[in-house]
């Protein structure tokens, strides 16, 4: 079974969702603070990670920060209620998804197994149509499923699991307005609720990192009021 980092200040919380993770078979490793949990994670990686925000010594998202630069393993982020800004600022960074405290442990075991879905290999997971398992190359843009890779003029861009599969999902018909909501069903299951200002935070976040590679990148258009469409070439 996958292993699971858990990263938070509250031992309690520690202690609780360790037990309940654990009982569905999972390996557990946890950290209390995030300066720990950065050397931890590097030293130890983990299939998937649960971050605290409001952590002593380093945040969550001070950690999310230092890790998106050598990683990309899909994060959960625990946020509470007044949080709002917080879970936006996650977002946009690269967390793959978010949980409001308090939560319910069987809540965070069904938002782990679908991250984990989502972060399979393609030969793992049932793809979602034929064409998924097949790389997909639209004008400079080649993405391989199976790999989870994805190139622009030749050149690597890292995505998450969430970006890539909100990407592949424009890209597979170029031209074609995709909704939110039909953007939300290619990247999340069907169990997990985000809203709308959740699939723009990672749309920004498609385009910063391809106008990293290319400042010229404008291949993502935004329709007001509809949503997002890949350009044809």
């Amino acid at each position: 079974m996958p292993t699971i980092a858990l990263v938070d200040d509250d031992r309690n919380i520690l202690t609780s969702v360790s037990i309940a993770l654990e009982a569905e078979g999972y390996r557990i490793q946890t950290y209390t603070d995030g300066a720990a949990a950065l050397e931890g994670l590097a030293k130890d990686p983990p299939d998937i990670a649960i971050f605290d925000i409001k952590m002593p010594r380093m945040d969550g998202m001070e950690l999310l920060r230092r890790l998106r630069q050598k990683s990309d393993m899909p994060v959960i982020f625990l946020t509470s209620k007044d949080e709002e800004i917080d879970e936006l600022f996650g977002l946009k960074m690269g967390a793959d998804d978010y949980i409001r405290k308090p939560f319910s442990q069987r809540l965070l075991v069904e938002r782990v197994r679908a991250v984990l879905r989502r972060a399979a290999p393609r030969d793992q997971a049932a793809p979602r149509e034929n064409e998924t398992s097949r790389v997909l190359e639209r004008g400079f843009l080649k993405m391989d499923p199976e790999r989870h890779t994805s190139m622009w003029r030749n050149e690597p861009v890292t995505l998450t699991v969430t970006e890539f599969l909100i990407l592949q999902a424009l890209a597979m018909r170029p031209g074609v307005v995709k909704s939110r909501n039909a953007l939300m069903d290619a990247a999340y299951d069907d169990q997990i609720y985000v809203d709308d200002r959740t699939i723009d935070s990672h749309i920004k976040r498609l385009r910063k990192k391809f106008k990293a590679v290319d400042d010229n990148f404008d291949m993502i258009e935004t329709l007001y009021g509809v949503g997002y469409r890949f350009k044809e070439a």
